[in-house]
């Protein structure tokens, strides 16, 4: 399917008219529609951009976070802005669609009223008639694609292969997709991606003699402008996930090898360079003042839906940061006018996906189909019904990391339990059925495996510090990724503006201070160590749907939040 604009600003009245509608009138629902969606072409160079869709190939329901806390000289600066801060910033109206696409701002009813975002087969209708508009124009996909459903982990990312062939993807980076190992990477690169997609990564090299694993940067034409797309994968792969998943490749922030590509790629004739990065946007930030000819980072990991590039100055002149949020919700678009060999203006676009105002692409729509089929009965395994809203986001407990650990507290009989702070997840609303697709969402990794351990007071304060520093330390590039760690039973206090190993108080345990020497049973999950993976212990989500079935029904339990030190008035929490 292939449409001129005037023809998809058609199909979109047409659909908000047969009930698709974030408005109960027809004709203000196609007003809506084609405010967000069209876009009149500028310049000669257009780049899609998504990111961390996390497998999600179905619209689904997305809470943006309510505390993403920057620290010092990333205080108050994008992309540590939540709700009423962030729409002040970007001049976005309360109240409206995009209000709702960006910020966690009466979430529930807002949720009610504009419907689901993403899926790849929405997402498709809108990749093509930018396309159709945008002669030339690539699609980019930042990364953490084939992980965060029960589909990928089973099919060992088949789906999201054969998904993101078929949405056009041109070129793309990477993240959790090492952790289906090395051999399935290359396996897909070579076979599947083999003429189609380009993965680029110049900071994934060889562990023993730093040979290149993956192409460092692709140069495409588009429209005669010849445009370099440079890649950076996740640079703490090793460090965040298994080593043993990728014992031979290494990885890291290497800036001098960046800076010898992207001068390498402009002696090639790149009148464009664009980095595909996954490093988060903080370090992007940082990344982008130090390294000269880069026009533009198109940022994924930390799932920041900003609304407008920040512009960096550097030694080189500016370049443009962006980040593209997560799930399928957001698509980025980046239209450039190049003269005389460089751009000399741009345009920036990022399009919140509503599922209830873009018709599903059919032949999309029929492939989700087919790869689903031999799996629905599984994925819509009933386990409960939840009472309250369940979500993820944030830098501390959402109530689906609460779950999760009143699940592991009760089923290892345990007095602490710790997880993840990972920030993919969907959400689910009050009233709606739980079923194992959604716990999936939460947990679906390939080193799921529940954990007891003995630790001491002592112990226990140094794991919540080290991830601490790791999310608040003032040079982002030693934050290696990821939230605090979900905390279960133990009570703290945190203070992100301390120094190392003094950001972390007053733990207690059932109103009492922790010891440091005494010891505790501790449940968790997600093991990064070759050790753990031989164990055996139970998978993840075998003990939270036995947790949920007993349980029947979920309502809404208190966060256990730690006691914050320092933050009043910061823009980065209500």
């Amino acid at each position: 399917m292939s449409m001129n604009r005037r023809d998809f600003l058609q199909v979109l009245a047409v659909a908000a008219a047969g009930g698709l509608a974030l408005h109960s009138n027809p004709s203000e629902a196609a007003k809506a529609a084609g405010r967000l969606y069209d876009l009149p072409r500028f310049g000669q160079v257009s780049l899609l951009h998504m990111t961390d869709c996390h497998a999600q190939l179905l619209p689904i329901h997305f809470r943006e976070p309510d505390v993403n806390l920057g620290i010092g000289p990333m205080a108050g600066q994008v992309p540590h802005l939540v709700g009423e801060h962030l729409l002040r910033h970007f001049g976005i109206r309360p109240g409206t669609p995009e209000a709702h696409a960006f910020t966690y701002l009466d979430f529930v009813k807002a949720a009610k009223t504009y419907g689901k975002v993403g899926g790849f087969a929405h997402l498709a209708t809108l990749v093509k008639q930018l396309k159709a508009s945008r002669p030339g124009a690539l699609l980019l996909d930042g990364g953490d694609t084939w992980q965060g459903s029960g589909l990928s982990l089973w099919t060992q990312a088949q789906d999201m292969v054969d998904a993101c062939k078929a949405l056009g993807v041109d070129v793309m980076t990477l993240h959790w997709e090492a952790t289906y190992g090395e051999a399935r990477v290359k396996e897909i690169e070579e076979n599947d991606f083999k003429g189609s997609v380009d993965i680029v990564a110049q900071n994934i090299k060889t562990a023993d003699f730093g040979d290149p694993v993956f192409k460092p940067y692709v140069i495409r034409n588009i429209n005669g402008v010849p445009v370099a797309i440079v890649g950076q994968a996740f640079p703490y792969t090793p460090i965040a996930n298994p080593r043993w998943q990728v014992p031979n490749w290494s990885y890291g922030i290497q800036d001098d090898n960046l800076q010898k590509v992207v001068d390498e790629a402009r002696a090639a004739g790149a009148q464009v360079v664009v980095v595909l990065s996954h490093n988060g946007m903080d370090v992007d930030l940082k990344m982008a003042s130090r390294v000269r000819g880069v026009d533009a980072i198109l940022g994924g990991h930390t799932h920041d839906g900003v609304p407008a590039p920040v512009i960096v100055k550097n030694a080189g002149g500016q370049t443009l940061v962006t980040n593209a949020g997560s799930n399928g919700k957001y698509l980025g678009v980046l239209d450039l006018d190049v003269k005389g060999g460089k751009v000399v203006d741009f345009r920036y676009k990022l399009l919140p996906v509503f599922a209830n105002l873009i018709p599903a692409d059919p032949a999309m729509d029929a492939l989700i189909r087919k790869m689903r089929a031999p799996f629905e009965g599984r994925l819509n395994e009933k386990l409960a019904v939840t009472e309250g809203l369940l979500y993820r986001r944030g830098n501390f407990n959402g109530a689906w990391d609460q779950l999760l650990l009143d699940a592991l507290l009760a089923e290892k009989n345990a007095e602490i339990a710790f997880s993840p702070g990972f920030r993919w997840g969907t959400s689910l609303l009050p009233g709606d059925t739980i079923r194992m697709e959604h716990l999936l969402d939460q947990t679906a990794i390939t080193y799921p495996w529940t954990t007891v351990s003995m630790m001491t007071g002592e112990q226990i304060k140094t794991v919540l510090e080290d991830v601490c520093d790791n999310l608040f330390n003032p040079d982002p590039y030693y934050q290696q990724g990821g939230d605090m760690v979900r905390v279960g039973g133990l009570q703290y206090a945190c203070d992100p503006n301390a120094r190392m190993g003094a950001r972390i108080t007053d733990m207690r345990l059932a109103g009492k201070p922790l010891d440091a020497g005494k010891t505790y049973k501790v449940a968790g999950w997600a093991p990064v160590s070759e050790e753990a993976s031989k164990a055996g212990g139970e998978p993840v989500w075998d003990l939270v749907a036995r947790y949920l079935k007993a349980q029947k029904v979920i309502r809404p339990r208190a966060l256990n939040l730690p006691t914050l030190k320092g933050m009043a008035g910061n823009p980065g929490m209500v």
